[in-house]
């Protein structure tokens, strides 16, 4: 499970990256916690949330090419002290009684444009750091620190929400990018298994754009990233209405909410990190109980009940995207990886200004339970559609049966007489 911790850059790199993951959780929330107070409007969280990934959106094709272009550990130093200098800017500001909402709106936009060469830096940088043969173990290990860090983040911010304020976690989350930039420093270049960059040139965006749209395995499942992406993952927004309007609880219960989800999307890293494959109906089945789940959690009675809840949704929604990342990185040619990337990151994270706002106006107009529901069964639809989509192009159909009692489904290969005539 631990396998790609023996590889001492990649060491570093984790152990960097725990303590800045951990700050960006506490930004995350008091981010959000600070919108509400200042507005108290849904709308202007998600639009807070949407101005954080609207340059991936509409830039993170570019930052494909530049990454591939690049050498990858110097620009994550450039990445990561960008995103340090924001973090400080807003803590300065809100810690001296200044911060107003376009502050914080400013702010995340400005972070965002890091992110669009970041994300896929630190993307394809894994596969330099600990070779082909260490890949899947070390995607998977990236995002059980992330939501490692997810456990400790939420549950700090909100103590230092509800004790000193949100500038303090502003100030925390600026300073804890030294640790992954001096784990960068103190990397041995030998070491690192670098890939040839591309050269500068023309056509390179539409390049990548061609490589994907030629590979089935490649662009559905960047399709269900991004509908899961746009209309699953809005949590910042139903979570913190859940806590103040359903429930009417305090920032506490938002931070239990967060935490609890963190614990089941830790324990869906782990688990795919030992289970050393990624394969598509696993995509396709997470993808289809994390929007059931959504749903069933929309019409929770109690806030303990809804809470429980947020363990399963966050274990199935990290499955969909370790599972994800996994079979795409693992099915791309490393030239393309900074290019394939981006796009996966651009689907994934840039559907967030697109439902990001739709979650928070559903929210406000029909309330949140509508919101999550809504969210939930595309989630379901849109992975019903994709696997039946991707049997078909795999020459598979779907098997209903019984077996021992049970009802058993499942995908098997199409007959000669079953196989569709061509047009």
């Amino acid at each position: 499970m631990f396998s790609s911790l023996r590889i001492r850059n990649y060491r570093l790199f984790f152990a960097g990256q725990v303590v800045s993951n951990t700050g960006t959780w506490m930004q995350r929330i008091a981010q959000d916690w600070l919108v509400l107070s200042l507005t108290g409007s849904a709308t202007a969280v998600g639009v807070t949330t949407a101005l954080q990934f609207l340059p991936m959106l509409l830039f993170g094709l570019y930052g494909g090419v530049l990454v591939d272009r690049l050498p990858k550990r110097r620009t994550l130093l450039f990445t990561q002290s960008a995103m340090a200098v924001t973090g400080l800017a807003l803590a300065a500001l809100t810690l001296t009684g200044h911060v107003q909402v376009w502050h914080v709106y400013l702010a995340a936009f400005l972070a965002g444009l890091a992110t669009v060469v970041d994300n896929p830096a630190r993307q394809s940088f894994v596969s330099e750091m600990v070779g082909p043969a260490q890949l899947q173990n070390a995607v998977s290990l990236n995002s059980a620190n992330f939501q490692s860090a997810r456990l400790v983040g939420p549950a700090v911010a909100g103590l230092m929400i509800t004790d000193v304020g949100t500038g303090w976690a502003f100030l925390f989350n600026g300073l804890s990018f030294l640790a992954p930039i001096t784990g960068l420093l103190l990397m041995r270049a030998r070491e690192l298994h670098v890939v040839d960059r591309a050269p500068r040139g023309k056509g390179q965006l539409r390049e990548g754009l061609r490589y994907v749209a030629g590979r089935p395995e490649l662009i559905w499942t960047i399709t269900l990233v991004g509908f899961i992406g746009t209309f699953g993952f809005n949590f910042p927004v139903y979570l913190s209405a859940f806590a103040d309007d359903v429930f009417h609880a305090g920032a506490g219960s938002y931070s239990l909410f967060n935490t609890l989800m963190a614990v089941g999307s830790l324990a869906g890293a782990l688990l795919a990190a030992r289970r050393g494959t990624a394969r598509m109906r696993i995509l396709i089945a997470a993808a289809m109980t994390f929007g059931a789940l959504e749903a069933v959690a929309a019409l929770a009675p109690s806030l303990w009940l809804f809470a429980l809840l947020m363990a399963p949704i966050g274990m199935f929604g990290m499955t969909v995207n370790v599972t994800a990342n996994t079979s795409v990185q693992m099915a791309t040619d490393p030239a393309m990886r900074g290019r394939v990337m981006a796009l996966y990151m651009m689907v994934f994270m840039g559907g967030s200004p697109v439902g990001a706002p739709i979650a928070g106006w559903i929210t406000d107009t029909y309330g949140v339970r509508a919101g999550l529901a809504v969210g939930g069964a595309i989630s379901v639809l849109a992975a019903a559609g994709i696997g039946l989509a991707l049997a078909r192009v795999g020459g598979l159909r779907l098997s209903v049966g019984w077996n021992g009692g049970h009802p058993h489904v499942r995908f098997v290969p199409r007959t000669r007489q079953e196989e569709p005539v061509p047009a």
